[in-house]
This record gives structure tokens, sequence and C-alpha cells, in this order.
């Protein structure tokens, strides 16, 4: 592809028609730097210069990570003689993954450097910023820099194949409403997974007071009415019918068929993850032939499996019959349990660690039926188990509600960077 052809893109705001040129990267007239040589004993807890990291950089967006903030003194400063980053700067990452990956930097109040690992573009007239980092951020721009990075153990891109990275053009009006355009599409993206992390903050402080801890027979947060102690019991002593999943070997592995494998990756933290791409089946010959186990929807199923061992969702009616592999648990009702509460006791961090103590494995870390059922369940009465579990079900459908519409917000934007570059 030569750096002087013209494209048109699909998709388009009325009134432009011209094409879009190409240029290099290194030919738009940027200021164009790299970070400096900050080494171990020039990093701090504190000082004058924020250290905007490679872990900062993520597609499009700012990981601001302040409990990861590393720091650089004045004197250090001074004596390297280094470059000071800047609010509006576009901060490009020469390192996977993705090497090539970009973000305008904000204003985090505080003074910025760098690390070798990143180059810094400075503005041009020529070239809206806002248009740029959405240019450098479209998935073909990143499979171009991933073709021209290089190491064998880590893969970078050097400054001088950087600037050779292809950049399309439209006239600057044209640039200023696109990049407009994707400002606006990636603040309420922001804004929206502000949102679901409140919301998955919100839940680990509910879980953490709504469960007595510490060896205590009391939450220290409850719903009006109760009073009384919890008791503690072992999972495998509170009358559930517990079983495990099948010996699914190779063989008996399909694209498609009677029973939808449910996979130890399907199996979140309260979270049934659908994976479809990912979807394996199991034919009625070899459920027959096996006298295998269906699970149904409204079971609970454990992962035995790290990471972390323990978690557990209640399964969802996903329109078809279902099996699940030997690395799985099963749990069916029992009148003294709500499985809404039990499975959210599951995947209190507290059960999860406890389960992580007992699981064991040299390669894969697995707890075995034998320890999970050892796990310890705390239970009030019936009733406020139910008021438990209801709680918690409400929260979960309204964090899933907003991760369904980051999804299809992302989704959104994947469309538009298809469509309105060339």
């Amino acid at each position: 592809m030569s750096a002087n052809q013209t494209k048109y893109p699909q998709l388009r705001f009325k009134g432009f028609t011209d094409p879009w040129e190409q240029r290099k990267l290194g030919d738009l007239g940027l200021n164009i730097s790299d970070g400096d040589w900050i080494e171990k004993q020039h990093i701090f807890e504190n000082g004058q210069y924020r250290i905007i990291q490679t872990g900062n950089i993520g597609v499009d967006e700012y990981l601001d990570k302040p409990q990861n903030a590393k720091y650089f003194r004045q004197e250090d400063f001074n004596q390297l003689k280094a470059n000071e980053i800047f609010p509006g700067d576009i901060v490009v990452c020469r390192l996977a993954d993705p090497a090539g990956r970009a973000v305008i930097l904000p204003n985090i109040g505080k003074q910025m450097v760098t690390s070798v690992d990143v180059a810094i573009l400075r503005p041009s007239s020529r070239i809206s910023f806002r248009f740029l980092v959405s240019q450098l951020n479209n998935p073909r721009n990143l499979k171009q820099v991933q073709i021209m990075a290089s190491g064998s153990t880590r893969t970078r891109i050097s400054r001088k194949n950087l600037e050779r990275e292809i950049i399309q053009l439209p006239n600057i009006n044209e640039q200023k409403k696109i990049g407009s355009f994707f400002s606006i599409l990636n603040s309420t993206i922001a804004l929206h997974q502000r949102k679901l992390t409140k919301l998955k903050e919100l839940k680990q402080g509910y879980l953490q007071k709504m469960f007595p801890k510490n060896g205590s027979k009391f939450p220290q947060l409850r719903f009006a009415g109760f009073a009384d102690a919890w008791e503690q019991r072992k999972l495998g002593d509170l009358g559930l019918n517990i079983s495990d999943g099948d010996w699914i070997e190779k063989q008996h592995i399909f694209e498609n068929g009677q029973y939808r494998i449910i996979q130890t990756g399907n199996i979140g933290v309260d979270e049934y993850l659908d994976k479809p791409q990912n979807a394996k089946y199991f034919r009625q010959e070899d459920f027959n032939q096996l006298k295998a186990n269906e699970i149904f929807p409204g079971d609970i199923v454990v992962c035995r499996l790290a990471d972390p061992a323990g978690r557990a969702v209640i399964l969802p009616n996903i329109g078809k019959q279902m099996v699940t592999s030997v690395d799985v648990a099963i749990l069916r009702p029992s009148s003294r349990i709500s499985f809404r509460f039990l499975v959210s006791q599951l995947n209190n961090p507290r059960n999860l660690k406890q389960v992580q103590i007992m699981a064991s494995g040299s390669t894969r870390t697995r707890i075995s039926r034998k320890n999970l059922e050892r796990e310890i369940i705390q239970l009030p009465n019936i009733n406020e188990q139910k008021k438990i579990g209801s709680f918690f079900s409400i929260l979960n459908s309204t964090i899933a509600l907003h991760q369904r519409k980051l999804e299809k917000l992302q989704e959104l934007k994947k469309g538009y960077l298809q469509k309105m570059f060339c």
C-alpha cells in the first residue's frame, strides 16, 4: 500500500465527499518524542511527577490505577533533563498488548513523565488529535503496528517503525467532526463503565456487611425485623442434592448436539458467562451411553477449578438441554435453603478465600468434592435468607443490565470504527 493512495470510508458525515489521503505518522508534522530511561532507583511512592506507565494506556482509555501509582522526584527530573508530558498529549504504548494503543492524556492534577516504552505526540495544525487517537486505536491500525512490532520475549515496536505507520486523513473539518463524534461516544462509554464499577463496588460492600465475619454470628447490616444469631453448617450437611458433572472426553465434544456443555469458563462469580463463540455440545448417543447427569435451569453449578475455585452461579434457561464436566459440582434445592441466598454466600470473598485454602494442585488448583462439602456456610432463618437472596438477585440484575448496555456501546463503537475509517 503506497503512501499516496486515496480512499473513501463506508460511512461519512453529510457534506464530505473528498477522498482521504494516506500519510506516514512521521510525516504529519507532529512533535514525536520518547519518554525517559526511568530506572528502578528513580521510582518512588511520592514525588513531584506522576510516572505514566504502559499499564495506564488503554485502547483509547486512560487507566488511572491509583493503587499502582509511581512517582519521579524533581532532582532526578533535573539530572536526567527529563521530558515532561502534558494534558492533551497523545501517549502511544510501544509494548503489547496491543502495541500502538494510544490515549489523549487527561489532566490528573499532577505533573507527569513517562517511560522510554511510550511515544509522545504533540499537536500539528493539520491534525485533529481526537481524530488521530481514534485512528491509532482502530483495529486495522493496531494490526498494522503488530505486523511491524518485534521481540522474542516482549513484543515492541521501535520508534522508527511506529513513525512508518500509515494514517488515513480527510480534510481537517471532517477530522474534527469524526474526532468529536468519537469523543462523545467515548465519554458515554466511560460514564457507563464508571456506573458499572460503582455498582460492583456497592455489591462488594454489601457482601462484606450483610454476612457475618471473623467468627461472629451476627452480620453488620440486616433487614428490619431480624435479630437472631446465624448458624454455621458445612455445605454437605445442608440436605442438598450434590453431584458432579460427567467425564466428558475429547471424543464426546462436538460443534452441535442435543446438550450444551456448560464449561468452567461459563461460570463466573455469581455470573453466567454465555460465550456462544466457544459453545460445545454433547450428543444424545453419548449421553445415553455414559448415563450422563443432565443439569437444569435453577441448579447451582460450582466450579472446582481456579480462578477462583468455588465460584458459583444459578443456571439460567439457555433454551438447550445441558450437561457439565467433572470439574463442576451441581447443587439442587433443599427447603431449608434459599438458592439465591446460597449463591451469594458461596461467592462472598470470605467463602472463596476459604475454598482457596482447601484447594490443592501443583499445575491446576482444584478443590475436591469432599473438601467442597466441608465449606462452612453461615445461615439465618429461611425468611431472612429469602430477603437477602432477593436483594442480591435484584442487584445482580441491575449490574447485568449495565454490563449489557456497556457491551452494546462498545460494539457500536467497534462498528463505527470499521465504517468511518478507510
